[in-house]
């Protein structure tokens, strides 16, 4: 499947969500998985867009990447803002407390992971690589 590359911007979002969802259509994924792929990415995405280059006082791209193959589909977001690797934020430990009595923060990234099968992160040649796995096996929603 052909890359997506867009501006490291919030109008871009909807653009990205679509691209997710084409390649959950093009893997057959069940509704709420394909759902859930689409908000994982979405989190990670405006997480980027908001801390990497906003609040960096930077710009950048995003390029998305959708790897089919007859197991899974693959989802790789890359980006060149601050180096940050989700997968070293903790789940929160509050969340059966009252809403407001919680922390704020950290709750997107959790319901990221927990929304795909596996859920990777890396640092190469100066970029973020979030990486999203969603396995095709019809048996799970």
């Amino acid at each position: 499947m052909e890359s997506l590359k867009v501006a490291g911007e919030l109008e871009s979002l909807d653009e990205i969500a679509k691209y997710v969802l084409f390649a959950a259509k093009q893997a057959c994924l069940p509704k709420t998985k394909a759902y859930k792929l689409r908000l994982a990415v979405d989190e990670i995405a405006t997480n980027i867009i908001i801390h990497g280059y906003k609040e960096a006082g930077i710009k950048g791209d995003i390029v998305c990447h959708a790897q089919l193959s007859d197991k899974s589909l693959i989802i790789h977001l890359e980006d060149r803002g601050i180096e940050y690797d989700s997968t070293k934020k903790e789940q929160p430990d509050d969340l059966l407390k009252p809403l407001e009595t919680r922390e704020i923060g950290g709750l997107g990234i959790y319901l990221a992971a927990s929304g795909v099968d596996k859920f990777l992160y890396q640092h190469i040649d100066h970029r973020n690589r979030h990486t999203f796995v969603v396995y095709r096996d019809s048996g799970s929603n």
